[in-house]
């Protein structure tokens, strides 16, 4: 069986562009026998922003409610919080004696963050993409799914698979693949700002949790304008965003209906494609929000799955580092 594994960090509720750029991948891959599937919530990552506790906790608990109300199934999939794996921050401290500063020195997302928080420019911000390759390591994983975007944090990981497999003349470290959907680019929703992706810190997101009113709100806030120009008139950006948005959650005849008064030059029908589109988004978050709600005052039951999901990552995890120890020679008296 392949490994797959990922994980998202709790800064937030998921929304929209979460569900459809990476939770229905997971859902597929589950079901998909070949694999051997971790997900997890990234939390040690999101401490390099120095989160409220109770907030962490609160975001910890939603996302986990999350994942299992869009069906990610604990019995199919191993699903675990990253600060139970204490494997993972002993492989991360191994592993950071192997990463030269000047590959840390050329992440990207370390600049860009450092420049957007220049307060809270911490070490473990700095080495995140070490305990990012622990975290994918530890389970020596096959394949990794990614946005485009993300594929040099990967990279990092390859090297430092390649690192300790050559400063060590073995063969123990994989190099693990992204996998990105072929239907990546219809998966990425943009934002309701018509500017970029949607995203939890853009405040152009909506949410699984929203309720209706305020994903009508939401939409009908959206970015417009006075409509086409005139007969097979390219759509602007903000335009095109609404209908990728529709494309996900509407049927096909209703995203041909629309697509048709954009190209033959109608114009005020811009209100009934937002109702529409908030209609259909509702369709698909209103299951999900029910069984959030439902399932994220369960104590009992997220901790059985929290519990289960330990137990089965740390059978992975504690014969990796026990092999990594063993290599890099700290297995003295023995």
């Amino acid at each position: 069986m392949k490994i797959v594994l990922s994980g998202i960090r709790p800064t937030g509720n998921l929304h929209l562009g979460n569900y459809y750029g990476a939770m229905v991948n997971f859902l597929k891959m589950q079901e998909d026998k070949e694999n051997n599937c971790f997900f997890f919530i990234a939390d040690l990552h999101s401490m390099t922003t120095h989160s409220d506790p109770k907030l962490l906790q609160e975001n910890v608990r939603n996302i986990l409610a999350t994942y299992l109300a869009c069906g990610l199934d604990p019995e199919k999939a191993t699903l675990y919080i990253q600060s139970d794996m204490d494997d993972i921050s002993k492989l991360y401290y191994l592993l950071a004696t192997l990463s030269p500063v000047a590959d840390l020195n050329k992440v990207v997302t370390f600049k860009e963050k450092s420049q957007q928080n220049p307060d809270n420019v911490n070490a473990a911000l700095f080495t995140y993409p070490v305990l990012m390759a622990s975290d994918i390591l530890a389970f020596n994983a096959d394949f990794v799914p990614v946005g485009k975007d993300q594929k040099q944090h990967l990279e990092f990981t390859c090297h430092t698979a390649s690192r300790f497999n050559q400063r060590y003349g073995v063969n123990y470290f994989k190099e693990p693949t992204p996998f990105i959907a072929k239907d990546q680019a219809l998966v990425k929703i943009p934002g309701l700002d018509g500017s970029g992706k949607m995203g939890k810190s853009e405040g152009n997101c909506i949410y699984l949790i929203d309720e209706p009113k305020a994903i009508e709100k939401k939409v009908k806030g959206a970015l417009t304008d006075n409509g086409p120009e005139g007969v097979n008139t390219p759509k602007p950006e903000y335009i095109e965003n609404l209908f990728t948005i529709l494309k996900v959650v509407s049927t096909p005849d209703v995203v041909a209906h629309y697509d048709n008064l954009w190209k033959t030059g109608e114009q005020k029908w811009y209100g009934n494609l937002k109702k529409q589109l908030a209609e259909d988004i509702i369709t698909v978050t209103t299951p999900i929000r029910e069984r959030i709600n439902d399932i994220k005052n369960d104590d009992a039951y997220l901790r059985k799955v929290t519990q289960l999901g330990a137990e089965k990552a740390r059978a992975v995890t504690s014969k990796t580092l026990a092999d990594v120890r063993e290599i890099m020679g700290l297995n003295y008296f023995k």
